[in-house]
């Protein structure tokens, strides 16, 4: 347990935050809020100073300070983050490499194990408790506003100030990220696990979001105990991935300098790396060992087929409901282009779908979309005519896909957003 610890403990960060609370139980208040100091942890997954927790140490802050094992303390700004999965990045100017937490996986957690968290519990920094996995794939509902799925129980104790930190196994891999308490119990704690988050942490990691750059790879993570790899499902056509000789099968071992364990090592590998940077890559393909090179390309550049190809359907496996599920599932109303208006979706893409209403209040009215904006594309499709839509909204795999990502052309610019899936009406 001690070499467990030893081994962790250098990139787990105390997390100390200072956000602003107006005082609304006073009606003839004259205070512009009160200030409230906020505690949690952090683990390092990048050397460059990018570190996860729970999005709810971080939501609503004015500002965030960090320290180290070693007493170093930085200024932190907030990257990305995931409200439903409760999860978020945040980034430190380090002045030298930090160290990165060891990866394990959830996938082999058993119940009994011995494990431990690390945190800021009640602001005493670098807290270690010691326990036993308690349960698996435990649901929980904090609020009504926020609850989980497949979380690891553990009688580890855990407190305020431990949202955001690592539970460790014995050697010293960290197999979940520490979420939430059980109010009135004692030794019930929650965390997420590992495999999930790093799931989540891969699209926080999103180059495309971060970077303005784009790579084309449509892998999958496998996680079965000692197995630890990303397989590359598919490239998109003329995109780098496909231009550098990515084939379906391979495993990416390596991008650069950093070792390749999921898609999450794959974004923040090509993390801040401009289009005209090359990368090598070594892959596993047929037992041997390949070497190819990558050079991601400019967002702006990305052509309409990197929504993907539109997989054809026959009458066999047609997907079933009408196509007007997505106004119910969404609230988005949708056209077909007109054949004048074909010419607004210019060169970049083969067509589109015109957004004729949004419903008030629907999730597609919440995440930006407006009447008269251009659906170009969802997830990985292109969104040329209601048969691409219904496809998508049919696919078995939808709630694989939440948040859902779409596409629209507004004027000149592409935007894009994302759709909460898991739980819109069906």
């Amino acid at each position: 347990m001690v070499k467990a610890i030893r081994r962790a403990q250098g990139a787990v960060v105390n997390i100390h935050s200072e956000k602003t609370a107006d005082d609304k139980g006073s009606l003839f208040s004259v205070d512009k809020g009160r200030k409230i100091n906020g505690m949690g942890t952090g683990i390092i997954i990048d050397e460059r100073g990018y570190i996860v927790t729970n999005h709810h140490v971080v939501d609503g802050v004015d500002s965030l300070r960090v320290t180290t094992r070693e007493g170093s303390a930085y200024t932190a700004s907030v990257v990305s983050y995931d409200r439903k999965h409760d999860l978020a990045i945040i980034k430190v100017n380090a002045t030298r490499p930090l160290m990165v937490m060891p990866l394990g996986t959830s996938s082999d957690v058993m119940l009994g194990e011995t494990v431990i968290a690390v945190g800021n519990a009640y602001g005493y920094e670098h807290t270690m408790t010691g326990g036993l996995v308690s349960a698996l794939a435990r649901d929980v509902e904090v609020n009504e506003k926020q609850s989980y799925r497949n979380l690891i129980q553990t009688d580890a104790s855990i407190n305020p100030g431990n949202s955001g930190g690592p539970l460790i196994n014995l050697e010293g891999e960290v197999i979940g990220i520490n979420v939430a308490i059980r109010a009135g119990a004692q030794r019930i704690g929650f965390a997420i696990p590992i495999d999930d988050a790093r799931q989540v942490i891969a699209q926080l990691l999103n180059v495309e979001k971060l970077s303005h750059t784009w790579h084309g790879l449509v892998g999958t993570d496998i996680k079965a105990g000692e197995v630890r790899q990303l397989s590359v499902d598919s490239t998109i056509p003329d995109s780098p991935a496909a231009q550098a000789g990515l084939q379906p099968g391979d495993i990416i071992e390596r991008v650069g300098r950093i070792k390749v364990q999921d898609g999450a090592d794959f974004e923040r590998a090509c993390l801040g790396r401009k289009p005209a940077d090359e990368l090598e890559l070594i892959v596993r393909r047929d037992d041997a060992t390949r070497t190819l090179n990558m050079s991601l390309a400019h967002a702006t550049d990305k052509p309409a087929r990197s929504f993907g190809t539109i997989v054809r359907t026959n009458k066999g496996d047609k997907p079933s409901g009408p196509s007007s599920r997505f106004w119910r599932q969404f609230g988005i109303q949708l056209n077909t282009l007109d054949v004048k208006d074909r010419p607004l979706v210019g060169p970049r893409y083969r067509g589109g779908m015109r957004v004729t209403g949004v419903r008030p209040n629907s999730p597609a009215a919440l995440n930006g979309i407006q009447q008269d904006d251009i659906l170009v594309g969802l997830h990985i499709w292109e969104t040329v005519n209601i048969e691409n839509v219904d496809y998508v909204i049919g696919h078995p795999q939808l709630r694989s896909f939440s948040p859902l990502k779409f596409y629209v052309l507004r004027g000149d610019e592409t935007l894009w957003g994302h759709l909460p899936v898991a739980s819109a009406a069906r």
